[in-house]
């Protein structure tokens, strides 16, 4: 895709960040509480102290726990904590750490600590105490802890955490208290809450956190075995289930446990409503190496195979779906773990489609998330999906599979004498997940368009400065120019007249892609494909601009200039740009472009800008309206 960089244009004038003043009003808050006698005594096996500006020492007793809201850097310095399931100890970096309110609450746990047997009493202070002056720890900060400092405790340092992404999400009004505890707690105000929150971080109730049924965590225990000995090949575990069972968060703190034990593991992502390391409408595979502490949008990176599907549900078009998933997971090399999450469709034709997933993908170990009257699916048994028929592939008693028009999957459907093959060898685990609401549709702390909305945002802020200043809009920031010619066109999810396609492209959020096709055109005009290609996605940007008089795309986007080279395909989806984007476009005066109220709305194709603000039970509504 050759690329060039357009005229550069003027940056706004640096300012001081909303980090630094979110802090300092922290500070002020907290000293508030002090100043009026509201600082009762302090709870008996926990302390934190101000370590210095914007930093924070807790000490926590042996299984005691924190759960909290905010961000912040986590670094251990005795002992161990475990955060999501990832144990931290005292030899590892800071770790970056996010819990908003539109996920449950993280909850920071002391492990017990194994006593060297030859170490004394006086030899574990001095250790403790060399690691906060090795961190610049104050004096004062540090004969606090260690006056209630203890053998088996765990000492750990917060910092106040400021990133490129968070800051471009909190700039737009409906994030903007993202990390802030929505539901008030009646509660009284301790020295450790002024200490965390001046961190940027309040303590909330245990009940907000994660709760680990049972039998998530027999699960679980069984998977780490499983990987760890590795007896009959390397585990590849799929996991599935109802909308709003939990999913995802089981995901996480499954990485994070394997983390503990194994360099490194594979992860695909076959749902494309809710990507996890990708924005959304993607089939992807990652190779993680770095637990994961928090939602999507905070770890959004390159995968080592992606696939711009380009919707947020796959019922329009199932069988370039599994093209797709099969074109994926052909990457993997079986060499680590391989964790699959999938869709929350699980009715219908959704369940057809995902016995036709286990027959495709052959996983050692099925996870099954959902509540305990089993009235959204069936029990995965492995004679059940030897048995029914799928979607496009049959059961042992069916004569005819259902013919499909694309080979990609046809390759590996059942053919005729293959109908009483063996049924498929898997481990199903059943998980039953405990916490309020769960399986009922509808009723998720926040609506899915949001967080889709929320993962393309936290991609974007790869846009912005790694230095600690001003929020740069994106319209200040200087685009690509990408001549017509030197990349195909081609709209996925819809048809499109030649006449009206840069319509459809300007202002739109496009995969960048490679096909292994030369582009070839005769005039200087766009090159329209005919078919949606089966190809490799290398990012994702913003066709901010249409030049039709120099045949340009003018294309914002965060991928390296080396790999952008390799693009030459540009697929439109039915993934738009985020409305607060739009909206929201700051040192515009006059009329926001491309967003306007005087407009003819009976035109096909047109449409007003849609509220979110959602769900029934306001108690656990994350209050967002991107108008």
């Amino acid at each position: 895709m050759p690329a060039r960089r357009g005229p550069p244009t003027r940056r706004p004038r640096r300012a001081s960040t909303r980090g630094g003043r979110a802090e300092a009003a922290w500070r002020e808050f907290a000293a508030s509480f002090a100043r009026a006698g509201m600082v009762p005594p302090a709870e008996a096996g926990l302390a934190a102290v101000e370590a210095a500006e914007g930093a924070a020492v807790l000490l926590l007793a042996p299984r005691q726990a924190l759960t909290f809201t905010g961000k912040c850097r986590l670094r251990c310095l005795y002992g161990a904590v475990r955060l999501l399931g990832f144990a931290v100890a005292s030899h590892q970096p800071g770790l970056p750490v996010f819990s908003p309110a539109t996920h449950c609450a993280l909850t920071l746990e002391a492990l017990p600590a194994d006593r060297p047997p030859a170490a004394d009493l006086r030899q574990l202070r001095a250790a403790a105490r060399a690691a906060m002056r090795a961190h610049s720890v104050r004096r004062q900060a540090r004969v606090k802890v260690m006056a209630r400092f203890s053998p088996e405790c765990a000492v750990v340092l917060l910092e106040h955490l400021d990133t490129p992404v968070t800051r471009f999400l909190l700039s737009h009004p409906p994030l903007s208290q993202l990390f802030e505890p929505q539901k008030k707690e009646e509660s009284s105000f301790t020295p450790e809450d002024a200490v965390l929150a001046s961190v940027g971080i309040v303590k909330c109730s245990p009940d907000h956190g994660l709760l680990v049924s049972e039998s998530m965590l027999l699960a679980l225990e069984e998977l780490i075995q499983a990987c760890c000995a590795e007896d009959e090949g390397v585990p590849v575990v799929l996991v599935c289930g109802p909308k709003n069972t939990g999913k995802s968060t089981f995901n996480r703190y499954l990485i994070n446990l394997l983390l503990n034990r194994l360099p490194s593991v594979e992860y695909m992502e076959c749902d494309i409503g809710q990507t996890e390391f990708t924005p959304p409408g993607c089939v992807s595979l990652s190779n993680v190496t770095e637990p994961i502490l928090g939602p999507p949008f905070t770890h959004q990176q390159t995968p080592r195979k992606m696939v711009y599907y380009g919707q947020t549900s796959c019922e329009q078009d199932t069988e370039r779906y599994l093209d797709v998933v099969k074109y994926v997971f052909s990457s993997y090399k079986k060499e680590v773990p391989l964790v699959i999450n999938t869709m929350g469709w699980v009715k219908g034709e959704g369940l057809l489609l995902l016995i036709d997933i286990v027959r495709l993908l052959t996983p050692s170990h099925i996870v099954q998330m959902d509540v305990y009257d089993w009235k959204a699916m069936a029990p995965l048994t492995p004679e059940y999906v030897h048995l029914t028929p799928g979607l496009y592939t049959k059961g042992k008693q069916q004569a005819k599979c259902k013919q499909m028009g694309m080979s990609g999957v046809g390759s590996w459907k059942s053919s005729e004498g293959e109908g009483d093959a063996s049924a498929p060898e898997y481990k199903l685990l059943y998980v039953h997940p405990e916490f309020p609401r769960a399986g009922v549709a509808g009723e998720a702390r926040v609506h899915s368009g949001i967080l889709r909305d929320m993962s393309i945002l936290g991609y974007l802020g790869q846009l912005q400065s790694p230095d600690i200043g001003a929020v740069l809009p994106l319209h200040s920031l200087v685009p690509y120019q990408v001549p017509f010619n030197a990349v195909a066109l081609r709209v996925i999810h819809t048809d499109v007249a030649p006449t009206n396609i840069m319509y459809a492209v300007n202002a739109s959020w496009v995969g960048l892609c490679r096909i292994p096709d030369e582009i070839r055109c005769q005039t200087d005009g766009p090159v329209l494909l005919t078919q949606t290609p089966v190809c490799d996605c290398l990012g994702f940007g913003i066709v901010r601009g249409v030049e039709m008089e120099k045949k340009l795309y003018h294309v914002l986007t965060p991928v390296p200039p080396e790999n952008l080279r390799l693009v030459n395909c540009l697929l439109l989806g039915n993934i738009a740009v985020p409305n607060c984007i739009l909206v929201g476009q700051q040192g515009v005066e006059g009329e926001i472009p491309y967003v306007t109220s005087d407009y003819n709305y009976s035109i096909l194709g047109s449409g007003k800008l849609k509220k979110k603000k959602h769900f029934k039970r306001r108690e656990y509504a994350f209050e967002c309206d991107y108008t």
